[in-house]
């Protein structure tokens, strides 16, 4: 079997699913088949029948739109896809969705489609092998010795996002990653050379990185021997790139080289001239015995992962306690033997004395201090604001050009770039990862935080200066509707504490429970410790009790955040006016709404007017049936805090006399009369 009939299966699968969905993107696959060709068949290493086994290869097809070209090669090689799979593209339900995603595709390690951030995903895959093999390695034994492939193209590397991602693995010195540059020249808009006219090989080099070629991309020959080069790259050398020219559509006699070929199918007519000029006369979706045998993984995945599983196990004779260790966190995904998130992520005399005040920020400190010596597993970092978000804690040591052994990435201002790398160490399993910014900031990084609740991965935002409350640094740093923006993300836990015990309670949630991301938005303001008893401090773990409540309550008050404070010191004033009233704590909105009907009813009470109160936009309370929302609905302003929250009218005596005004309006049906 010759590889100019493996890669002609690869177009014509491609050509005919995108054709039978009349949707998607053909070109790309077309151009890409003989790198395809060359790296899977010739030294990816993979299991088609165990295609989580941990030694693996990782690949990752950060041009998501070529997603064809995946399916094709995950079908070939062997994966659990059949070809009624590939028959169902881009439809409802089907497991070949119109760009990868992990979860729904056996084989497929990240979900791609927004362009650049596969590439940044396999900086941060490439960095957990790094760092376990530095952990779990011993002379004789390397049971960590993987490598990281990505496919990307002129678009990802186009994105700011991929600027970031490969300075930082420039400077990690990632040996085991390389990106195979499909450099075809075209988009959407049609060539590129009008608006992207970067030297790619020399901003590369500038970044740390070897750079093989230009290639011709459709000699797999010449792909074959360069892939040799890469694989003979050791672990603490640099990130390779590899060039490789191609013609978009290649194979397609008049789509070739054009933007046509890019984003459309190619139509019946073009189809059936592309079968002649590539010599592939057989029928839509039909791969020939002998080409199919060409492309079967099985055997040798099978060898390959016998092999890992043999040298594992000389590995646990020879060191069981490391190997057991490996087991837990990078094959089982589980924690310590005894160990209880909420345990040991409590304060210390939670429950008996208040804590003093303190920021949210330092209390979150405090419990990593608690958690990192109990969970090895824990990674973290920070976009050059270590100092601001106290993202660290004793002990961890740093991560940074030159030490690979800490536990803490200095990011650098990288914000986007920290958030995709931290789903790729979460992608690649025996870390979780959390890192810090500014809330304001969680902008740059929001669409790798959507990936992370898309993929259902298990990383933790901690986004500091959480409001107004951070003061004379103005509006730009001051997070207004950033809380009910998360807040809208779907499977994204966001958590406002108020204090240390709903901090270490935020902590716990977000290491327990099925894989989600979850965003921590804490101070920057010290907040008081506010008093409770064991059972609303077993509570907070259900994102929203009541705080402090009075018989015959005649309205309710929901604060998150140190807008919880204000609530209870505006409850004392309303008592000694006689109006009582109960104050509701929502530590996190996001958890409290998933809690059954009878707990909501429950703690927001039936038939009372509700006030909102958060330092952040009044939209976010629309759903809590509130008859008043003391908010912001502007952009901040720089001076003091206390000046700010006094400027904007977070008070108590804004808070009562909002109150009073609600109990003040006559009833419905008062007003109807």
């Amino acid at each position: 079997m010759t590889t100019p009939e493996m890669s002609a299966a690869l177009r014509a699968l491609a050509m005919d699913a995108v054709q039978r969905a009349r949707s998607g993107h053909p070109g790309a696959p077309m151009g890409m088949a003989e790198m395809a060709t060359a790296l899977w068949s010739r030294h990816l290493k993979i299991d088609p029948a165990d295609p989580r086994w941990p030694d693996r290869d990782r690949f990752v097809l950060s041009n998501g739109h070529a997603s064809m070209l995946l399916y094709a090669l995950l079908h070939l090689s062997g994966h659990d896809l059949s070809i009624e799979d590939l028959k169902a593209f881009r439809q409802l339900g089907s497991r070949t969705p119109g760009h990868p995603e992990v979860g729904v595709t056996p084989g497929v390690e990240t979900t791609t489609g927004p362009l650049g951030q596969g590439l940044a995903n396999a900086v941060g895959l490439a960095l957990a092998e790094k760092r376990l093999a530095a952990e779990f390695n011993r002379d004789g034994h390397a049971v960590v010795d993987h490598r990281t492939w990505v496919f990307a193209g002129d678009g990802c590397l186009m994105e700011g996002l991929s600027q970031e991602a490969i300075s930082l693995a420039g400077v990690w010195r990632l040996g085991h990653l390389a990106l195979l540059y499909d450099d075809n020249g075209i988009s959407i808009d049609g060539p590129v050379a009008g608006w992207f006219g970067d030297d790619t090989a020399a901003r590369f080099r500038a970044c740390g990185w070897s750079v093989i070629g230009p290639l011709d991309g459709h000699d797999v020959e010449a792909l074959d021997a360069a892939l040799r080069q890469v694989r003979a790259t050791g672990r603490d050398e640099a990130p390779t790139l590899v060039i490789c020219r191609t013609r978009i559509g290649q194979g397609s006699p008049n789509r070739a080289g054009t933007a046509k070929a890019h984003g459309e199918p190619l139509g019946d007519e073009e189809i059936a001239l592309t079968r002649a000029a590539i010599g592939w006369p057989h029928p839509p979706f039909e791969v020939p015995p002998a080409v199919r045998a060409a492309w079967d993984r099985r055997e040798a995945g099978a060898a390959a992962h016998r092999d890992w599983r043999l040298r594992f196990e000389a590995y646990r004779s020879a060191f069981p306690e490391a190997a057991a260790e490996f087991e837990r966190r990078v094959m089982r995904d589980e924690r310590p033997a005894g160990f209880d998130a909420s345990t040991a992520a409590a304060p210390p005399g939670a429950a008996a004395t208040p804590a003093p005040a303190v920021a949210t920020r330092k209390a979150s400190q405090q419990v990593l201090a608690r958690l990192g010596p109990a969970l090895p597993e824990l990674i973290g970092g920070s976009a050059d604001l270590t100092g601001s978000n106290l993202t660290d804690f004793p002990g961890c040591g740093a991560l940074l050009a030159g030490r690979i052994d800490g536990r803490h990435v200095h990011y650098g201002v990288r914000e986007f770039g920290m958030a995709a790398v931290m789903n790729g160490l979460a992608l690649h399993g025996g870390f979780i990862p959390y890192g810090g910014t500014f809330l304001t900031f969680s902008d740059y990084s929001r669409n790798a935080i959507r990936m992370a609740a898309l993929m259902r991965l298990r990383v933790v935002h901690v986004l500091t200066h959480d409001s107004i409350g951070l003061g004379e640094d103005g509006p730009t740093h001051q997070p207004v509707e950033h809380a009910a923006s998360l807040r809208l993300i779907p499977g994204l836990e966001v958590w406002r504490p108020c204090d240390e015990a709903e901090t270490a309670a935020a902590w716990s949630a977000a290491l327990q429970g099925p894989p989600r991301p979850s965003a921590l938005l804490l101070s920057r303001q010290n907040l008081p410790a506010q008093p409770r008893d064991a059972q609303q401090q077993a509570a907070i773990a259900r994102g929203g009790y009541v705080l402090s409540d009075r018989p015959a309550a005649r309205a309710v008050l929901l604060a998150t955040g140190s807008e919880v404070d204000l609530a209870m010191r505006a409850q004392q004033r309303l008592d000694a006016l006689g109006c009582p009233v109960r104050v509701v704590s929502l530590p996190s909105m996001t958890l409290f709404e998933r809690q059954d009907a009878a707990w909501r009813d429950a703690v927001l009470g039936r038939g009372l007017p509700r006030i909102g109160i958060e330092a952040g936009v009044r939209a976010a309370w629309g759903g809590y049936g509130c008859a008043a929302v003391l908010g912001i609905d502007t952009f901040g302003e720089s001076g003091p805090a206390a000046a700010l929250f006094e400027h904007f009218g977070l008070t108590v005596e804004a808070l009562v006399d909002q109150v009073q005004q609600v109990l003040a309006r006559p009833e419905p049906s008062e007003a109807a009369s």
